[in-house]
């Protein structure tokens, strides 16, 4: 179920990782075959399996 969470992640969106807060928010850079690549301002560029966590997006006003 969570992959289909992720599916509608496209590069550029702002997301943050509900269980990694400290992170901070990231940038997806891209999302292929479940494997999500996102740059975030504290922690750098990482890959997530979509299946294992659920990133929450960020809409900006």
């Amino acid at each position: 179920m969570s992959g289909d969470m992720n599916a509608m992640l496209e590069p550029g969106m702002l997301v943050q990782n509900p269980n990694a807060p400290e992170w901070g928010t990231g940038q997806v850079q891209s999302n292929i075959n479940g494997r999500i690549t996102v740059n975030f301002r504290e922690a750098g560029k990482v890959v997530m399996d979509g299946s294992k966590v659920i990133l929450v997006p960020i809409y900006q006003a």
